[in-house]
């Protein structure tokens, strides 16, 4: 079974994943401080981590940061789930390590079917491939975007 780490301060939002994930037969864990999250995932060993950038104690950078630095966690894939949606902030997730960035508003019925999708991909060896396509990505609409 699949078991997702959801850091988010807002109660609703986790509620939401909660919900849509555990329909999809998925294990759900909550931390609403990037502290507490940072210490479910050394303790659990989440598959994913659905991680909010603007959270307290610690922001979604932070956490990230210390997830992929420590040996016990830093092969968990990181979604960035955040209403940051400016390129630089989806860049910056990225380029931290995410593998991914869902913004705020957004569709929970999408959600466990990506994080499979998403796994699929990580176990298969494709967790760089994945990153390098975001940052290219990403690249290119701001490329788009610049006058």
């Amino acid at each position: 079974m699949t078991l997702v780490l959801v850091i988010d301060d807002e109660a609703p939002i986790r509620l939401l994943c909660r919900v849509n994930l555990e329909a999809e037969g998925m294990d759900v864990l909550e931390a609403s401080d990037g502290p507490t999250g940072i210490d479910q995932a050394r303790e659990l060993a989440p598959d994913v981590v659905l991680l909010d950038v603007m959270i307290p104690g610690l922001d979604g950078w932070g956490v990230a940061e210390q997830l992929l630095d420590d040996p016990r966690t830093n092969r968990i894939p990181i979604i960035f789930l955040t209403a940051r949606a400016e390129l630089r902030d989806r860049a910056r997730g990225i380029d931290l390590g995410g593998v991914d960035y869902v913004t705020k508003p957004f569709n929970p019925v999408e959600l466990a079917p990506r994080i499979r999708d998403l796994l699929a991909r990580v176990d298969a060896g494709e967790r760089d491939e994945l990153r390098r396509a975001k940052l290219a990505e990403l690249r290119s609409l701001l490329d788009s975007s610049t006058p």
